[in-house]
């Protein structure tokens, strides 16, 4: 064997039923390590891999103080005809007070009784009381543990005229995973039925349509279980379920597109059954390894930012892309080998009949776009250019952050009871306060000043709650814990916590000797927010250059990589300013089911264009190769130009609608997070294969002409890593046997 795209296709399609059996065992393997492994491998909470002020604080706490991070919940007790003095209201508290106690030390660590808080737990029209809650063991652990709480309170049967709602950040994260989980069925189950619409449409046969589906559902299953193995050694993001999902359907149906269209192409031009899966080898399957390894590279830049959500999303996304592309590579020749003529089964007439007469697309629509885009190339790259810059305008008033509990959809029950919380108590943020660690000699007069003055000055503020103080035995360590009001994640709390690290606190502990941190979720919100800002330069900066240089030593020509790059900065530009304009701004939101916010997830610009500047330079590593190929047996740019797009603009045009599919079925969730990644995600690929692929790569590439393929003579030493093998000449082969050649039935 060769090592090679087309001797590895070779190989696997002589040893097929060899490469299925162990896809079906990596398949099985998949599938067991998924269910034995994965739920404990994943964590709700985002982590950094540095060292910033909140991950400080908590650290001291931990050390010094308090001992592991636990999780704060609220019960919150409410009766409209009786107020908290009531003798029943007071004798049903102690009784879910004691009912929570019961649960200690396993899964309750503390509970705390309102009665003697000296009313600070009462709601400011006295008919509701806070029953504050601390979990036993780690944030994970309560997340595990939090049904046991609930079945407890929220769902135990409660006196007429009482209602109950819990509060925290294990009740968030269980009503975030089960939000995600209903918007992950659902997203694939639209996914998977409009792509298999799509492919049918595209194919014009249902046996060749469900070819790229298998393979899909094959990357998943199996890139789940890699990372299921993953997550025994560290800590992964909830999220990234989501991620493989939709990133494995995505490219595992484009790769297999690319590659069973290349194959039928090629037996319509007369090859035999292996012949032509060489053929696909050397031209489609070389595309796919490239532009794999470009998603991979694109993908890797979210590795710099230290940060496990980031680093989790980027581990998913890779291994998922290297997944498929491997089974492109190996299982789908394995496949086309077995079934020979018969990918052609269950035709649908006229689609069929349509794209076997025509091989080399001299007439139809995409032909048609050639030559008036390529009649008229100054007009097309203008129009089209401008179009992509009034989308990018909104761009330039982007704000970003987190959406919160606040976001969530108002039948969640942890919603109902932020709500109810943030509404009527003046202790609204308990459960997710702001922890001020003070590190030095806490009962020295100095100190003892300086938090006495901090403690005042956070009083005068609305935006915080009352604060406590808490010192440990040595006296070298305080917490001063103040509640945030509101959404811990809107604009307003990550306001008033920057103005405590930036002015309050240097206010009060001015000329003391002592350190001064802020923790807690906000804080972490806000180290998150600048880490992300400061390294998103340097991420973009890595996939630029690592892009131009993979582009440049693919097609020998350092004109083509910098039009790649400049036409993807604009799509991705359209994107970011058409998300804007339509969540932030709210345009069209209502029109589409998407829910209007006050900010962009502060994760998802960096996201968006590692994943969108990989998937667009997949279809630019399609389309240039087919016209590469054609140049370089004609050595005419116009007309491999021509050739190009009209051989690849169907099926770009059919691997876009099927990505559009996929990650609109995502953005159809709950969570405004999912609804602004599928939207971006599907608005960017749309905006690619359309105006970018199909308007203005062929108008730039035709006013460049054979400025096109320029590479300075000092840079020909570079490889020859030509994508689009030279195949023989193709010579009449016998058609597969007969009975191959008949529908399935």
């Amino acid at each position: 064997m060769r090592l090679s795209p087309q001797g590895v296709a070779r190989w696997s399609a002589r040893r097929r039923f060899t490469v299925i059996g162990i896809w079906v065992g990596l398949f099985l393997v998949g599938g067991l390590l998924t269910s034995s492994h994965l739920s404990g491998a994943l964590t709700t909470q985002a982590q950094f891999t540095n060292n910033p002020d909140s991950k400080q604080a908590q650290q001291l706490l931990e050390q010094r103080l308090s001992g592991p991070r636990r999780s704060n919940e609220v019960v919150i007790v409410r009766s409209d005809a009786k107020t908290v003095s009531d003798p029943q209201f007071k004798a049903y508290v102690a009784r879910v007070k004691g009912d929570l106690d019961a649960l200690k030390p396993g899964v309750v660590q503390a509970t705390e009784d309102p009665y003697r808080a000296g009313g600070r737990f009462v709601s400011d029209d006295k008919h509701a009381t806070l029953l504050p809650v601390t979990m036993a063991g780690s944030l994970d652990d309560a997340n595990k543990h939090i049904d046991q709480v609930l079945d407890r309170t929220l769902h135990a049967q409660h006196p007429d005229g009482y209602r109950v709602w819990v509060a925290g950040e294990a009740t968030a994260a269980k009503d975030a995973n089960t939000i995600a989980e209903q918007d992950l069925r659902k997203g694939e189950t639209i996914g998977i039925v409009a792509a298999l619409a799509i492919l049918i449409v595209v194919f014009g046969t249902l046996a060749a349509a469900v070819v790229p589906v298998v393979l899909a559902v094959m990357a998943i299953v199996v890139a789940l279980g890699l990372v299921s193995l993953l997550g025994l050694a560290f800590d992964l993001s909830f999220f990234i379920t989501n991620m493989i999902t939709m990133i494995g359907l995505a490219v595992g149906i484009d790769y297999s597109l690319f590659t069973v269209s290349r194959y039928r192409e090629e037996r319509a031009r007369g090859r035999d059954k292996l012949a032509a899966i060489g053929a696909a080898g050397a031209t489609a399957n070389r595309a796919v390894f490239f532009s794999g390894m470009t998603v991979v590279l694109a993908l890797a830049a979210m590795l710099l930012n230290p940060t496990t959500i980031f680093r989790s999303i980027a581990a998913g996304a890779i291994v998922v892309v290297v997944v498929a592309v491997s089974a492109s590579l190996t299982l789908l020749p394995a496949l086309l080998a077995v079934m020979g003529d018969r990918v052609n089964a269950l035709r649908v007439p006229v689609l069929f009949r349509r794209r076997q007469a025509d091989v080399e697309r001299t007439h139809g629509f995409w032909a048609m776009v050639a030559r008036r885009v390529m009649a008229a190339p100054v007009a097309s790259l203008l129009v089209a250019a401008g179009i992509l810059a009034v989308a990018a305008v909104p761009l330039f008033g982007i704000r970003t952050g987190f959406s919160g509990i606040s976001t969530f959809p108002d039948d969640v029950q942890s919603k109902q009871a932020f709500t109810v919380l943030s509404r009527d108590f003046t202790a609204g943020g308990l459960t997710s306060p702001a922890q001020i660690v003070v590190d030095g000699d806490v009962r020295s007069p100095a100190v003892t000043a300086a938090i006495a003055k901090l403690q005042a000055d956070l009083k005068a503020n609305r935006a915080f709650g009352p604060s406590t103080l808490t010192t440990n035995q040595a006296g070298d360590l305080a917490l001063v814990s103040v509640p945030v009001n509101g959404d811990p994640s809107s604009q307003a709390a990550t306001a008033a916590v920057r103005h405590l690290r930036t002015v309050t606190i240097p206010a009060a502990f001015a000329g003391v000797n002592a350190n001064v941190t802020a923790g807690g979720e906000t804080a972490g919100g806000i180290d998150f927010f600048d880490l992300t800002q400061f390294y998103t330069p340097f991420a973009i900066a890595f996939v630029l250059g690592l892009s131009f240089l993979l582009l440049m030593v693919v097609f020998r020509s350092v004109v083509l990589p910098l039009l790649g790059v400049a036409l993807n900065l604009l799509s991705a530009g359209a994107a970011y300013g058409l998300l804007v304009w339509v969540f932030q701004h709210g345009h069209g939101a209502g029109l589409f089911g998407l829910q209007q916010v006050d900010t962009i997830e502060s994760w998802l610009p960096l996201f968006l264009f590692s994943v969108l500047f990989g998937l667009s330079m997949d279809y630019q590593v399609f389309l240039l190769s087919r016209v590469q190929e054609r140049y370089g047996h004609t050595g005419d740019n116009r007309d491999a130009v021509s050739f190009g797009l009209r051989t690849t603009g169907g099926i770009i045009t059919g691997a876009a609608v099927i990505m559009v599919a996929v990650f609109a079925g995502f953005a159809a969730g709950r969570l405004p997070m999912l609804q602004q990644m599928g939207f971006g995600l599907a608005v960017a690929v749309l905006i690619d294969a359309t105006l970018v692929r199909s308007v203005l790569v062929p108008a730039a590439m035709t006013l460049l002409g054979k400025w096109t393929w320029y590479l300075p003579r000092w840079l020909g030493w570079l490889p020859q890593l030509r994508i689009e093998g030279t195949a023989p000449t193709p010579t009449p082969a016998p058609a597969e046997p007969e009975r191959e050649l008949q529908p399935v039935r």
